[in-house]
């Protein structure tokens, strides 16, 4: 594996990790219930795409009911 010869200066240091910083995720709020979403993904609030319904989540909480009161 390679090495370096020399220890990086602090301010070397800094230059070559300069490009490495974190970017916010792209938040935009969903056009149906206004709750915020991630740009080009299904709203897990209300499941709608582009205007359509594409997650049923009536069915999911239905789901979550029942696996849940099965387990107690």
């Amino acid at each position: 594996m390679a090495l370096p010869k020399r220890r990086l200066s602090h301010s070397r240091q800094g230059n070559h990790r300069a490009h490495v910083a974190l970017t916010a995720p792209a938040v935009m709020e969903c056009p149906q219930c206004n709750s915020p979403k991630l740009s080009h993904q299904a709203c897990s609030v209300c499941g709608t795409y582009n205007g359509r319904t594409v997650i049923d989540m009536e069915a999911i909480a239905k789901k979550k009911a029942d696996k849940s009161k099965g387990q107690q």
